[in-house]
């Protein structure tokens, strides 16, 4: 049987953003940006360099901005024509290629990130797909994240949920994963206190699923949180589809805390063609 390639990839997108308060009262955290490109889009140029080609965001009524930043702005195109910025045109054009997908679809309550993969359940139909969440911002050189991960589904034929080591200390703040000598995951625990954590092996905010987690998901009651728990579907889920845990290759930030977005912008800011050397410059200046 032809394995089938991973064409959609949802993002949850409906969270409230309180961490960033006031800067997301009136602005999904998602559009936050780092440097010059919000946290949403660096997340779908990677789901778009994987091979993808729907895009499918669980939103909320107040994250209009994601929607509107990825749809065309005819008067702003028009204006910048008769300006002659066409190198910023460019890049408009360039925000999402014309053989993409969106679609949208809403989360009418907040019930945590199992609730919101749920919720595209009918969107992704019955056919393996990715869950970005675009707080987790990883940096590579080469193959992004999710690229990598894809080349791992192809050769192991099942799915893959992306992994890296954190503090002993850390664990109640991840789902956590005990896996066997070929990394198939053998348990996963939604933010386990440290005495009981199974490893160090943290899940972070890449995901490629098998369709049958919609299954597990439209019966896991409320976890950890008061929330359903993508982690404890997949945890349902182990039994009767394996999976692999990947430890990507790249640094990644999480843009869900303030300290976290800020090492992202220093360090993009630092690698950016046209600043990088003057903020290099302003910082050897500032530490002296």
């Amino acid at each position: 049987m032809t394995q089938q390639r991973i064409r959609k990839a949802v993002f949850p997108v409906a969270g409230l953003g309180t961490r960033f308060l006031p800067a997301t009262k009136a602005s999904p955290k998602e559009m936050l940006p780092v440097v010059d490109k919000p946290l949403i889009q660096y997340a779908v140029e990677e789901a778009i360099e994987a091979g993808v080609e729907q895009l499918i965001f669980v939103t909320s009524g107040s994250k209009r901005a994601i929607e509107d930043h990825f749809d065309r702005n005819f008067e702003l195109e028009m204006k910048l024509a008769e300006r002659q910025k066409y190198d910023v045109l460019e890049q408009l054009h360039g925000i999402l290629p014309s053989h993409i997908q969106c679609v949208y679809t809403r989360q009418y309550e907040a019930l945590g990130l199992g609730h919101a993969v749920l919720c595209a359940k009918e969107l992704v139909g019955n056919e393996p797909f990715a869950v970005l969440l675009a707080d987790d911002l990883i940096q590579t050189n080469g193959k992004n994240c999710l690229e990598q991960m894809v080349d791992t589904y192809h050769t192991s034929s099942q799915g893959v949920l992306a992994v890296q080591t954190v503090r002993p200390s850390e664990t109640d703040q991840y789902g956590i994963v005990a896996i066997d000598e070929h990394r198939v995951i053998e348990q996963i625990v939604e933010k386990p206190d440290p005495d009981h954590a199974p490893s160090n092996w943290a899940v972070v905010g890449r995901y490629i699923l098998p369709p049958e987690i919609f299954g597990f998901l439209a019966h896991t009651k409320t976890g950890a949180g008061g929330e359903i728990q993508l982690t404890d579907a997949i945890s349902d889920m182990l039994p009767k589809h394996a999976l692999t845990a990947y430890p990507f290759k790249g640094q990644r930030f999480d843009c869900g805390s303030k300290l976290g977005y800020l090492q992202a912008n220093l360090e993009y800011a630092l690698e950016h063609p046209e600043y990088g050397d003057y903020c290099l410059r302003y910082l050897k200046q500032r530490i002296k």
